[in-house]
């Protein structure tokens, strides 16, 4: 038999909407302009973001991708986030983040984590969201990863066309 606080934690997932996040980010010279696109979908609708950054790197905008998304639901729910980037998925499934958080943000070598700050506010996201990361492969024929891809590479090209004007 469960115990009751067990049950009570089965019945609040239960309970959690299921939301599916496709993210892409995206840098026209690394670092360089940046620019991220996600795609939140949850019972047939779909939200949209995207925006660009002046001089970033494409790791950085991978991440904030993500970070948007998450940030963007309005109560904790379940989340499927699908990515290209080894590197946000990796950092997840294969326990990294936890390790540097562990270590003061330190790697194995003892220098610090790139990308730190964005690694923090996605590892809080991922507190409040009960989140799975998925591997895709970019550029390849996933609508939704390519859809990501365009309004990542948007935004960069109208971060440009715009003198720099910060959110597409």
């Amino acid at each position: 038999m469960r115990q009751p606080l067990e049950r009570i934690i089965e019945i609040v997932f239960e309970l959690m909407k299921k939301v599916t996040l496709y993210t892409d980010g995206a840098c026209s010279g690394n670092p360089g302009v940046g620019g991220y696109g996600c795609v939140l979908m949850y019972n047939g609708h779909e939200k949209r973001l995207s925006g660009a950054f002046a001089e970033t790197t494409n790791n950085r905008m991978e991440l904030y991708a993500v970070i948007t998304g998450l940030s963007a639901l309005k109560e904790p729910c379940e989340v499927e986030v699908y990515s290209d980037s080894a590197y946000t998925v990796n950092g997840f499934n294969n326990g990294w983040v936890y390790g540097w958080e562990s270590s003061g943000w330190k790697k194995s070598d003892n220098k610090p984590v790139l990308n730190d700050d964005l690694w923090r506010q996605l590892l809080q996201l991922t507190r409040i969201h009960r989140v799975k990361f998925i591997k895709v492969k970019g550029h390849a024929d996933n609508e939704y990863n390519n859809l990501c891809d365009k309004l990542a590479t948007d935004a960069v090209k109208n971060f440009a066309k715009n003198d720099g004007d910060a959110q597409a």
